[in-house]
This record gives structure tokens, C-alpha cells and sequence, in this order.
């Protein structure tokens, strides 16, 4: 609605994963970092945490265009909360399996042959478990670290990512055998509020906004009742632009960003 009114191409605050919105904090830029290592290195497995709305989604999207598609070939289950054969015969589907097999047995087989042919053609496979904090089934845990048992001599045959919220830690250490075999963590917390900011404008300015919207005040008050969190920042500032073209507002004042938040509260 408000996108002619504010001169912008399209809307900068919707929550959703496009990497081209993701603002590269410093945190931001080592998870990337650390993340990529892992999948580059052949590490085995690795783990991303974060409190909710910080980016980690976002930030597994934005791994793709890092890696080279002629050599990776990535699974990303986006919803988890699967039995062991659902999981397996959907990681198999993701990899490129049109028709996975039922019996669980036949899954393993097929896996293992689409992991070994990867290798052979110089494929590295990476398999990407999103919201893996959601899991409820803990066996679940111990099916992936049974992935990593598909092996040569001197490297892993796949690449395990886990990303979920801070509790995912908690349950990958009640499984001990897949907690040793995690050879990176790291976790993400909200924006300070220079980052909070610099996040708002960032994405102004992927929508091409060609002026500064937000009145200097208006931050410290985003990143006060956001906490930092961008899903949340992103709510209130959609909420502010919207409220600012209502009242025919040539700036986004403190006042209508108080009034946001205060309609998000209702």
C-alpha cells in the first residue's frame, strides 16, 4: 500500500528469508564464515543457534549463494518434525531422489549410492536442517548422527548443518556421540543499536529508497522495544511506514513509531 507514497520498489520489511536483505553485522558475517569453513573443510557437522527472528534462516539462505552450485549439492529441510523414514526419504528427494523408496533399508541404500556417486563426479553434498529445535522425537538426533557414519578412508560424504533456537543445544547434548561430532557452534543475539540502525537503512536502501525515512530519534526507540530482534524490528518499521503514509507524513517521527508498536500491542 504505502510503496508509491514512500518512493520505495518494493516492500523492505517483510519477514522473509531473501539473502538480499540480509545486513552483515559482525556476528553475522563470522556465522557466514564459520558456516561456509565447515562445508568447504568437509567437517562433518556443525551448528547454528539463535534466539527467534535474529536471521538464522536468512543467514542459511544467504549459504547458498556462497557456495558453488556445479560442486555442492544441498538438501535444506525446512520443517523437520518428521519420523526417521520421513526424514531420510525426504532428505533423498531433496538431493535430486524423484521416487524415494519406502522401506528404510531401500532409503539407505539409495542414499548412500547418491552420496558416493557426489563424490566420485567432485560433488560435496551438504544437508541443512532448519528449525532442528523443533524436533520432539529425540531418536530423530541420532538418525543424523547415523548420516555421518557414511564415510571413505579420509573424508565425511556429506555435511550436516543444524540451525534452530538456543534449546537445539540442549538436545544435541543429551546425545553425546553427535555432540562430539559437532565441529563448529556458534550463536546469534539481537542488534546493538548502531547495527539496529544501519539494519533499517540497509534495507531502505535495497528498496532503492532514495532519502532517509526514519528520523534520527525513531532508532533508539525501535531497537528498545525490538530488543534488537530484526523479525521484530521488521514489524515495527512495516507498521510505521504504513502508519506514516496515513497520516500523510513527510518522515517516519517517533511519535508514529509509538503508535506502531502500540498497534502491534493490541
Amino acid at each position: 500500500m504505502y510503496l508509491q507514497y514512500w518512493h520505495l520498489k518494493e516492500k523492505p520489511f517483510e519477514n522473509t528469508p531473501n539473502p538480499k536483505f540480509l545486513y552483515y553485522t559482525p556476528q553475522h558475517e563470522e556465522g557466514l564464515a564459520r558456516l561456509v569453513y565447515i562445508i568447504r573443510e568437509g567437517k562433518g557437522a556443525g551448528m547454528l543457534t539463535g534466539i527467534y527472528g535474529c536471521g538464522k534462516t536468512l543467514l542459511g539462505r544467504a549459504l547458498f549463494q556462497e557456495l558453488e552450485r556445479d560442486i555442492y549439492r544441498v538438501a535444506f529441510l525446512s520443517n523437520p518434525r518428521l519420523d526417521d523414514v520421513e526424514l531420510l526419504r525426504m532428505t533423498l528427494h531433496l538431493l535430486g531422489k524423484t521416487d524415494p523408496p519406502v522401506r528404510k533399508s531401500d532409503i539407505l541404500i539409495s542414499l548412500e549410492e547418491i552420496l558416493t556417486s557426489n563424490c566420485r563426479d567432485g560433488k560435496k553434498t551438504v544437508i541443512v536442517v532448519d528449525e532442528a529445535h523443533a524436533i520432539e522425537n529425540l531418536s530423530l538426533f541420532e538418525e543424523m548422527r547415523l548420516l555421518l557414519n557414511f564415510q571413505q578412508d579420509d573424508r565425511f560424504l556429506l555435511t550436516l548443518l543444524l540451525i534452530g533456537q538456543p534449546e537445539l543445544k540442549n538436545k544435541i547434548d543429551a546425545n553425546k556421540q553427535l555432540s562430539q561430532r559437532i565441529a563448529m557452534r556458534y550463536h546469534l543475539c539481537g542488534l546493538e543499536l548502531d547495527e539496529t540502525r544501519d539494519y533499517i537503512r540497509h534495507r531502505l536502501s535495497v528498496s532503492e529508497s532514495q532519502e532517509d525515512i526514519f528520523e534520527d530519534l525513531t532508532f533508539s526507540l525501535i531497537h528498545e522495544r525490538s530488543g534488537g530482534i530484526p523479525r521484530r524490528i521488521n514489524q515495527i518499521c512495516d507498521m510505521a511506514l504504513l502508519a506514516g503514509m496515513i497520516r500523510k507524513s513527510n518522515k517516519v517521527s517517533k511519535e508514529i513509531v509509538q503508535d506502531a508498536i502500540e498497534s502491534l500491542e493490541r
